[in-house]
């Protein structure tokens, strides 16, 4: 590990030297449900325990998996996929993204146990990149790890307001209620619905998350025996080998890798119990642990769930040429014939993605967190204030929902503005990954130790890393791909893919801050690690 300056050192240890033994002589950690392993990593990485351990491992594998929200994500984030790829292209490339998409969190997994932080990506660059680029490379993956998250949970608002517009429609055609301006009110009242849940609930929130993954088991086995038994089915051949490039590429295969969002979006973030990784007992074995059986089961169920959707498909252009953009509704009442059975069904896909967007802000508010403990956001000082009361990052918190909002009124929740924040969360997050995975890459090839760790990929860790990073930045640049082509089209606007804009502005924002001031705040976390 490189020995940072010691005079950013001194600074840091004294803008962070915060007594952390209690009156009866127990350390914070102890105090607050952690273990002696808990207790000698945030003492190794410099770190007082501020939040309190609530989550165990089933708490944790709960948080992840309903984050990540796979089997529902098949079934509401379908469209761009289907149009993109057809039901063959949805199908074949979801499986494909699911195999290396645990290649990657194999890789996430290993460093979390290595360093168990909130801190997450933008702390692992600090410590394991070359010493001259340590500071400022874990500045720019703290800020696109933000961006990502931040960006997360207006998509997710998006998804709940277009499932109820969809319901509402469904049964009263002739209502008035998809409005731009109504499916703003409607993101903002699910944004704040979500962030109150975290400032007034976050103690009871593993508890939550147990209860709501048995409902996500539960409702799993029933959306998928109401399609396989009620639902008409298309033949094996057509829904395996029905390729569709309604974006126009002019290219199945181009085609197939621009719907590459979709089954992208439905396992993305994989890192959200590391930003919980202060919050969890015996964070450095549990965490891995429950990332890698999270993401098996969600690909298990997520990939079944797909693959019986799509036979229910019997008519793919009729359904892409309907008015609304989540099919799963149409089909839904295809299968069942009942309006009241189709908003049963979609009701529970409303508190499934709820609780989802619950954990998406948690998972980002402990990341703005972390960073600003850092002094790397502007007003980090006040950003980083948790009341001993609550022992939750009740200001970041509000961070998260003022940007957020801010986000959800882009266009006023157009299809472009969907697809621009969805692109550019997974673009940020994706990043973030490439960077972190990237630096332990290096540290293998140049042969340097790399930290201990009690969850390790031992001699597979480099082929694991070297195929992570093959698949990622292939899912990078295509984050940035539009719907369609518009070359040529007066009217390219309306279907461009913004998420360059807004990564470009956010990295552009970063480097002013940075250049203006943040490089003499900002306090690489390497400069508080213990060295041995």
């Amino acid at each position: 590990m490189a020995i940072t300056a010691l005079p950013e050192r001194a600074k840091a240890e004294q803008r962070f030297s915060i007594d952390d033994s209690g009156s009866d002589g127990k350390s914070s950690a102890a105090q607050k449900g952690g273990t002696a392993a808990d207790e000698r990593e945030m003492d190794r990485m410099g770190k007082v325990q501020e939040l309190r351990r609530n989550f165990k491992f089933v708490g944790i594998v709960g948080f992840v998996t309903i984050l990540q929200a796979t089997w529902e994500c098949t079934l509401l984030a379908n469209y761009f996929g289907l149009l993109n790829g057809g039901t063959g292209g949805v199908i074949w490339c979801t499986i494909a993204v699911w195999a290396l998409m645990m290649c990657m969190i194999a890789s996430m997994a290993e460093m979390a146990s290595m360093a168990p932080t909130a801190g997450g990506q933008y702390h692992y660059v600090s410590e394991f990149a070359p010493p001259s680029l340590q500071k400022s490379l874990s500045y720019v993956v703290g800020w696109c790890c933000c961006l990502g998250w931040i960006c997360g949970i207006p998509a997710c608002g998006l998804q709940l307001a277009g499932l109820v517009q969809a319901m509402v429609l469904l049964t009263f055609p002739d209502a008035d209620v998809s409005t731009l301006w109504q499916t703003t009110l409607l993101v903002s009242a699910f944004v704040l619905l979500t962030v109150g849940f975290n400032i007034y609930f976050a103690h009871h929130l593993p508890l939550a998350e147990g209860i709501v993954l048995f409902l996500h088991v539960f409702a799993f086995f029933a959306f998928l025996l109401t399609l396989w038994i009620m639902a008409p089915h298309a033949s094996a051949k057509q829904v395996f080998f029905t390729f569709n490039d309604g974006g126009g590429w002019g290219n199945v295969g181009l085609s197939c890798l621009v719907g590459l969002a979709t089954p992208i979006w439905c396992f993305i973030g994989p890192d959200a119990g590391a930003h919980m990784s202060e919050e969890l007992k015996d964070a450095s074995l549990q965490l891995p642990r429950a990332m890698i059986w999270a993401t098996f089961g969600n690909g298990i169920m997520g990939i079944g769930m797909l693959i019986t959707f799509c036979f229910c498909i019997t008519d793919l252009q009729a359904l892409l040429d309907s008015d609304s953009e989540y099919p799963v509704i149409n089909v839904l009442y295809s299968a069942t014939h009942s309006y009241a059975g189709t908003v049963v069904l979609g009701c529970v896909l409303i508190v499934l993605l709820f609780f989802s967007t619950v954990t998406t802000i948690a998972s980002a508010s402990r990341q703005v967190w972390a960073f600003s403990r850092d002094c790397g956001l502007p007003f980090s000082t006040w950003i980083r204030y948790v009341p001993p009361t609550w022992e939750v990052p009740v200001n970041a918190l509000l961070v998260c929902l003022g940007v957020s909002l801010i986000l959800s009124a882009i266009n006023f929740g157009s299809d472009t503005a969907f697809q621009a924040i969805l692109s550019v969360s997974n673009a940020a997050l994706i990043f973030s990954y490439i960077i972190s995975i990237g630096c332990v890459r290096l540290k293998r090839l140049r042969g340097e130790p790399l930290l201990p760790r009690r969850w390790s990929l031992g001699r597979w860790g480099g082929p694991i890393n070297d195929i992570t990073l093959a698949f990622l930045f292939v899912g990078f640049v295509f984050s940035f791909f539009p719907e369609a082509p518009s070359v040529g089209d007066p009217n390219w606007a309306a279907d461009f893919n913004w998420a360059i804009v807004i990564f470009a502005a956010t990295c552009l924002l970063a480097l002013l801050y940075y250049v203006c001031g943040g490089h003499r705040q900002y306090v690489a976390p390497v400069s508080l690690v213990k060295q041995d």
